[in-house]
């Protein structure tokens, strides 16, 4: 096999605000895996200062893994191999070390090895994990923190396009902003679905009580209410609070997870988190029958980053996977999203492609088209 890599510059159509930070755009470094017939797969990750991932970082990792990629004669044997399933020769630590390889780069290159699998036997990725048929989500749709005003014509808009759940950032150095904000949300689309997020920004007394006021004005759900690191903490407050909780930092893997099994209402899990879909369906596994619910969730990426996510859509309560709605210009396509509903199709591996520079679909891989702001490209194989 083949390996490259390449990063892209991914700018937001305006920045995001969280209670932590405010975005403007981030690099997403594509990995590639190419077999002897030309079929190629492709994975993608983002850069994070939360994650402490920049991009230098992902591509010095990115090789790494394509390394040891090389070694194998076909993406299958890979794919079991990063996966932790086989003792062969090419062994999980022979992928680039696998145990101290950040979540995300797992989470990149178990995408790009299952595109090409699944191109490989013509069939869709859902169809290889199972389902029966393509994946289709309402997804939520983020709401940064900005003047009550700004949010109100930003969920009117939303709510007439299609949009059946709106997420709205809080965090705001006051918390009356953020209830003003979510009231003239909720007055200017009355029907949408309503989740909070504060990004951990709360301390438990302004938790205890903001959540009820939260709730009579109708929110659905609140992510990560408080800072993480004391899941006990959090769960303490989950058995009182008159709002279902979602833990979402606290929340990273499956043994953060089992911890926190049927003690709060909800688990975000984020493909580049966990480490990738297999992760996440061994988490969805554990809370089964908990009480714990599964949302999906992610971070600000493209068509490509975010497809893997799409495939595991009809196994969540909550879907929040509009990253790749928040970007100026989206290099690749194939997810929607735009009417309120992320789904698949039936086309073979993730479904995306490539965008070419004029903003049409390309052929695929089309790497002869010109990424979205892009920095380089590095052949490591």
């Amino acid at each position: 096999m083949k390996v490259t890599q390449r990063t892209v510059r991914l700018e937001l159509a305006e920045p995001l605000r969280i209670s932590r930070s405010t975005m403007a755009a981030r690099d997403a470094v594509w990995l590639t895996v190419e077999d002897d017939d030309g079929v190629r797969g492709h994975g993608e990750a983002v850069t994070s200062v939360y994650y402490g991932l920049d991009a230098g970082t992902l591509e010095r990792l990115f090789a790494d893994v394509a390394a040891a990629l090389v070694r194998f004669r076909d993406p299958e044997s890979a794919l079991e191999a990063l996966r932790g399933e086989s003792a062969a020769s090419g062994s999980p630590a022979a992928i680039g070390r696998r145990s101290a390889l950040p979540p995300a780069v797992t989470a990149a290159a178990e995408a790009a090895l299952l595109d090409l699998v699944g191109k490989r036997a013509g069939r869709p990725v859902h169809r290889l994990l199972g389902a029966s048929a393509a994946p289709v989500a309402a997804t939520a749709r983020t709401i940064g923190i900005v003047s009550p005003m700004r949010a109100g014509a930003e969920a009117r808009r939303l709510a007439a396009s299609g949009f059946e759940v709106v997420k709205v950032k809080a965090g705001a150095p006051d918390p009356e902003e953020d209830v003003e904000r979510v009231r003239v949300i909720r007055d200017a689309a009355p029907r949408v679905r309503l989740l909070l997020d504060p990004n951990g920004a709360w301390t438990p007394a302004q938790a205890e009580a903001l959540l009820p006021r939260f709730a009579e004005l109708g929110v659905e759900a609140v992510e990560q209410p408080l800072a993480p690191g004391d899941p006990d903490a959090l769960a303490a407050l989950a058995a009182r609070s008159p709002l279902p909780l979602i833990a979402d930092e606290d929340a990273v893997g499956l043994e953060d997870v089992r911890r926190l099994a049927g003690r709060v209402h909800g688990v975000n899990v984020k493909l580049a988190k966990c480490g990738g879909v297999h992760a996440a369906l061994r988490i969805a596994e554990a809370i089964e029958g908990s009480g714990t619910e599964l949302m999906l969730g992610c971070l600000t990426a493209s068509s490509l980053g975010l497809a893997p996510a799409v495939h595991l859509a009809d196994r969540a309560r909550w879907v929040d996977l509009d990253g790749h709605l928040l970007l100026a210009d989206d290099p690749w396509t194939g997810i929607g999203g735009a009417d309120g509903f992320v789904r698949t199709t039936e086309l073979p591996g993730l479904g995306v492609r490539r965008r070419t520079t004029e903003g049409a679909e390309g052929a695929e891989g089309a790497e002869g088209a010109e990424g979205t702001g892009e920095i380089r490209r590095a052949d490591v194989a």
